[in-house]
């Protein structure tokens, strides 16, 4: 499974939400999006999660910022579990269920958390994880942030790549 590069088209999606609506990539024409591949139970999607709501409130307007589950058939990650987490955290972000996991291939997902940014022409502009620090949120340079800050200003992330740091995703047999 290839994983995208820099530069790379973001592949299309049409996922289910939480909220009982469907979401697409078009919903986001114009403007920049993450693509986070998450899930429910992972310990470092959980350390993350509030960080991310936070993102997607303060960029909202100004990029849009989507959760993708593919583990929608492990245990503890089932849509109605989506739904409770989303509920329970407040999630002002669409929180999204690819079944399937195409969405996952189609862009070379393996960890959850794991972010895909793309600028305003849905290019691919920042890979990696949320910050440098899931247990340091204080301490932690705020990567995702500062990518889409760049973005933002029309100009590339000073770090466009960081590792993914997080669970597997848990691929269907």
């Amino acid at each position: 499974m290839a994983r995208l590069t820099l530069g790379d088209p973001a592949p299309p999606f049409d996922l289910p939400a939480v909220d009982g609506q469907t979401r697409s990539l078009e919903d986001y024409e114009g403007l920049p999006v993450a693509v986070v591949f998450s899930c429910c139970h992972c310990p470092y999607v959980v350390a993350w999660e509030d960080r991310l709501n936070g993102a997607a409130r303060d960029y909202e307007g100004r990029a849009g910022l989507v959760a993708v589950n593919s583990n929608a058939g492990y245990l503890g990650d089932s849509f109605e579990d989506m739904r409770e987490r989303a509920t329970e955290k407040g999630f002002v972000f669409p929180f999204l269920s690819d079944e399937s996991q195409d969405v996952a291939r189609a862009y070379g997902a393996a960890r959850t958390p794991e972010v895909f940014l793309f600028d305003e022409d849905h290019r691919l502009a920042y890979h990696g994880a949320p910050d440098s620090d899931y247990a340091d949120e204080e301490g932690a340079e705020p990567w995702l942030r500062q990518a889409l800050d760049s973005v933002l200003a029309g100009e590339a992330p000073p770090l466009a790549e960081t590792p993914p740091v997080g669970c597997s995703i848990k691929w269907d047999a």
